[in-house]
């Protein structure tokens, strides 16, 4: 039987993923795959090298940090064992064409999905305390949106989730009281969403037209919308929270302005601020 090794100086999934695919081209009894993660020193790749000298062996290895690189192939050749370099000749074809020094630091795909799992996370999240649903999702959530309908609460909820934070939202009316969860969140922690009632009633009429329905319903009325304005702020003056103007501002400029002011409060992870430069 022969034997691959799968090394790599981070956890070694990449690497034994393609020695798998390429078993899979043989008889899957023919092979034994190693995987040998968190390779640090020389002194592990000699150890490494001398047992795979006692049998038929190839090296598939993924150890972006130079000095192993360079040790593992040269040991490699002297004792004759197959090995192949999976990311040092992409790393510097890419280094080549685009003039970039790379990292070269182990691991950074598995930090890139950690993020992506967080993002998810956030996402679902977003979904599940949209509009108000299950209020006490409000005390769990990095940033609480709240604001009459139409105010890009949603979408901004969305955009926001992509950036791995979590975000709940409550829509404002007049006829129903706010959630008692919601006064139990720090200020610093709600954002008040306000509109110019004019705009907002240009919005609404163009939903309902799009929607097939009539656009001078009591929805885009412009004294009820004015009225609903005027409600939601005085909820925003008992929370005491920061207040945005939407009026005018596209979602990315909003969704800013918001991750600004939160980093400015410390309600965020100061790792992310300092990534956005916030």
């Amino acid at each position: 039987m022969s034997v691959i090794y799968a090394l790599s100086d981070s956890i070694g999934e990449t690497a034994e993923r393609i020695a798998r695919a390429t078993a899979s081209q043989f008889k899957s009894d023919d092979f034994e795959i190693v995987r040998i993660p968190y390779i640090k020193t020389v002194q592990q790749i000699e150890k490494i090298i001398e047992e795979a000298t006692s049998h038929k062996s190839v090296i598939c290895h993924t150890i972006v940090n130079p000095e192993l690189r360079v040790a593992l192939s040269l040991l490699a050749e002297q004792y004759g064992i197959p090995a192949i370099d999976v990311m040092g000749p992409m790393i510097n074809a890419v280094q080549n064409v685009s003039g970039i020094v790379p990292k070269l630091k182990p691991g950074l795909i598995h930090r890139l999905d950690e993020d992506y799992f967080k993002r998810v996370a956030a996402v679902e999240f977003a979904v599940k305390y949209d509009d108000g649903k299950n209020p006490w999702g409000l005390l769990k959530a990095d940033v609480v949106l709240v604001g009459v309908s139409r105010t890009s609460k949603t979408p901004l909820s969305m955009y926001l989730a992509h950036k791995k934070i979590k975000v709940a939202n409550v829509p404002m009316v007049p006829e129903v009281a706010p959630p008692e969860q919601l006064f139990k969140v720090p200020p610093e922690r709600i954002i008040g969403l306000i509109i110019d009632p004019a705009k907002l009633n240009g919005i609404r009429a163009e939903r309902l037209t799009s929607m097939g329905l009539d656009p001078e319903s009591c929805y885009a009325d412009s004294v009820r919308i004015t009225h609903e304005v005027e409600y939601a702020k005085s909820i925003m003056l008992k929370l005491k929270c920061p207040i945005i103007d939407v009026s005018n501002k596209a979602i990315e400029e909003t969704a800013n302005k918001i991750m600004e002011i939160i980093c400015k409060n410390a309600t965020l992870d100061r790792d992310f601020c300092e990534i956005h430069r916030i």
